[in-house]
């Protein structure tokens, strides 16, 4: 990002909280918000899936959202309410959040004067592609349906949970700019709000919503966590205490309005604070998938303060990652000495915290609901507690940092604070806000990496397909051109040398993992350009397999079908396999493009993009933008689905009767044009911009490969 960015609005659904009025008072009252399920909410008993062992969570404690019902008015939306009812919660807490931060920005969406301010503005936001509860339903009906056993109902719409809910948001508000989904992981909305501020410092929007929603069906999660050794057994959140022993999980919506800082303060906005920065990076080839690397997240802090203006020693807050997870707390410190370590070794300590205390890891939303956090103490002038501090965690003795653990006055000419987040799979952000001081002159960086001459053209100097049973560009091109081929793909095969995942690991992902990396190695190799560790970024678009519904009907299927005993053990294998932990990272819907992160040894943005059919045109889109803001070097762009499955295929018919559905992926490597010339390099083809609208393409013709979706 090139200039600060004002916040203008924000709303949110948390645990606790369904206002942000409320969310702040819980805060200040040192509230722990953290309770057991919901009765009905897992669709089967607690206690049927609850203690030790294969197919089990150790607690079914958790951040729940509860009363919704009492806010949610379907009235009023640019869509008919009866286009939202029968969908996912996950829509309505989105549609129902962005309203409100809309409304708290002074727009109203059935006000006429508003229309134009909203034909000017987009959204992104994190939303974790796992199944939802709908989708999780939408799988069950399925498969039950089709061996003859009684079924739940379920909305086929509810299996397109990834990147449906953006399309929906844009036309329930009315939305002009561009809208999508994306999935770093814990670290997703802090991404999407990077990604906003660049949209508004490239003109494409004059306003941007920002965000996340967490609302994956819980039991997977829960069982999820266990699988990989994550949870706390004690069903208890306490981020930096020693005696913690894992996290809990957490589900929630938060969206912030943002805008061009100049146009806030011509337009007189209130501005609840000022976006100075937002550093990412991936841990690339550090650990492995799923422990931290503190020099992934060094990296990450120190790209935020070096676009800011902003030193370390003017912070004076930090809202941590920290789960209460012992290797990630740990790390944490580690990382937070190295940036902040030297320059705040001598005066007080730097006061840290992290709201997961209160309400569990809110997981895509974490960070901004930690922004929201910081906001509430700009507007309170008071330095926002944390909980469960009573023991700290051995990495802080003798570290110039400690625990808020009382509200405490916040004295200081400019309030500046930073929120943190770092996913699974290496996903790391850093974000730097301000306090807004009327009048007051913005420093902005002397150097910032969005300092390349635009519009820059992009070149494309790798491309691999693989389409329907065709494994490469060349059988691509047969089939399209006679006629052949097939549209669904049996088995993806994949050579071993040089990889750096165990093939069992990969033999238990998903096959949009494994045929995502078939393809992206092939157009590595074809264009041969040096991919710098810092300078090479990732970007995938694809959605949540639906396949992965399969554990929730595993789980539930005795309460579905009334089988105990030998004949539910029976009926729960022929579903699926049980959950292991190579399979719940071979699900993780951000894992697509972090595995290409690991293997290539690329340090800069990865993550996912979801917008069903535009899915690859926005990870397209946000390759361009890093490379024409000179954010990175070289851009790894894929697509990838497989939409031949049964459950896919029944909602695709459901919705769109006589579609075909395909299975396929597609990679590019892209490099600026000047860059390519001078080394020259073969250009396929030359990308002057990606210019999208909405959130969802007009159907395409199917052809014998059929329609792969994302």
């Amino acid at each position: 990002m090139s200039a600060p960015i004002a916040i203008v609005g924000q709303a949110c659904v948390l645990p606790g909280a369904l206002d942000v009025g409320t969310f702040a008072d819980n805060v200040y009252a040192g509230r722990d918000l953290v309770t057991d399920a919901p009765a009905g909410r897992w669709g089967l008993p607690h206690a049927d899936v609850t203690g030790e062992g294969r197919d089990r969570t150790y607690s079914s404690a958790g951040g729940y959202v509860t009363g919704f019902d009492r806010v949610w008015d379907p009235a009023g939306f640019a869509l008919p309410a009866a286009d939202l009812a029968g969908l996912d919660p996950l829509v309505h807490w989105l549609a129902h959040v962005g309203r409100g931060a809309l409304r708290d920005a002074g727009l109203d969406i059935g006000d006429t004067s508003s229309r134009g301010a909203l034909a000017r503005c987009g959204a992104v936001f994190g939303n974790l592609s796992f199944p939802s509860e709908g989708m999780a339903r939408w799988g069950e009906h399925v498969v039950l349906a089709a061996n003859g056993r009684p079924a739940p109902a379920a909305d086929p719409r509810d299996r397109f949970m990834s990147g449906l809910p953006a399309d929906l948001l844009s036309r329930a508000l009315g939305l002009g700019a561009p809208c999508f989904a994306l999935d770093a992981a814990c670290a997703s909305s802090l991404y999407a709000i990077r990604l906003a501020c660049d949209a508004l410092n490239a003109g494409r929007a004059d306003l941007m919503l920002a965000g996340a929603v967490q609302r994956a069906d819980s039991l997977f999660l829960h069982i999820g966590f266990c699988a990989l050794g994550a949870m706390s057994h004690l069903g208890q959140s306490r981020p930096f205490h020693r005696g913690a022993d894992g996290l809990v999980p957490a589900e929630g919506a938060a969206l912030v309005v943002l805008k061009r800082l100049d146009d806030a303060v011509r337009d007189g906005d209130r501005i609840l604070g000022v976006v100075r920065g937002v550093g990412l990076s991936n841990d690339a080839r550090a650990r492995n998938l799923l422990a931290p690397s503190e020099e992934g997240q060094i990296r990450a802090l120190r790209a935020a303060y070096a676009a800011s203006g902003v030193s370390p020693a003017e912070i004076q807050l930090v809202e941590c990652h920290a789960t209460g997870t012992p290797t990630g707390d740990r790390t944490e410190i580690g990382t937070l000495s190295a940036v902040f370590g030297a320059s705040h070794a001598d005066g007080p300590k730097l006061p840290i915290g992290s709201l997961k205390s209160m309400v569990g890891h809110l997981i895509t939303a974490a960070g901004v609901a930690g922004l929201q956090k910081v906001l509430a103490g700009f507007a309170r002038q008071s330095l926002p507690p944390t909980l469960h501090a009573d023991a700290p965690i051995a990495a802080l003795e003798g570290a110039p940092f400690r625990l808020v653990v009382a509200p405490e006055p916040w004295d200081a000419p400019v309030r500046r604070a930073a929120v943190s987040a770092f996913g699974f799979g290496g996903n790391n952000a850093h974000l730097i806000v301000e306090e807004h001081v009327p009048g007051a002159p913005v420093r902005v960086a002397v150097t910032t990496p969005r300092s390349m001459p635009s519009p820059a053209k992009v070149a494309i100097v790798g491309i691999a397909v693989a389409a329907g049973t065709g494994d490469d560009r060349a059988a691509f091109a047969r089939d399209l051109w006679a006629g052949t081929g097939t549209p669904r793909r049996d088995k993806v095969t994949l050579g071993l040398t040089g990889l750096r995942f165990p093939p069992n690991d990969l033999g238990m992902s998903l096959p949009q993992q494994t045929l995502l990396m078939r393809v992206a190695l092939d157009a590595v190799a074809e264009a041969a350009v040096p991919m710098p560790r810092e300078g090479t970024g990732i970007y995938v678009g694809m959605g949540a397999d639906v396949a992965v519904s399969g554990y929730g009907l595993r789980w539930r299927i005795g309460a579905r079908t009334g089988a105990t005993g030998k004949a539910l053990d029976a009926l729960r294998d022929a579903v699926i396999p049980a959950l292991r932990p190579e399979n719940v990272i071979g699900t993780m819907p951000n894992i697509p493009a972090n595995r290409l992160s690991v293997q290539l040894d690329a340090g800069g943005p990865g993550f996912t993009l979801s917008a069903e059919e535009l899915s690859g045109i926005h990870a397209l889109g946000a390759a361009v933008d890093a490379l024409t803001g000179g954010d990175i070097d070289v851009a790894l762009v894929g697509a990838v689905d497989f939409a031949c499955d049964l459950r896919h295929a029944a909602a695709i018919e459901a919705l769109a009767p006589g579609s075909m559905p395909g299975d396929a992926a597609v990679a590019f490597v892209l490099v600026r044009l000047a860059d390519a010339e001078a080394a020259g390099r073969r250009v396929w083809a030359v990308l002057d911009g990606i210019e999208t609208v909405g959130a969802a393409a007009p159907p395409l013709p199917s052809g014998r490969l059929g329609d792969a979706t994302a």
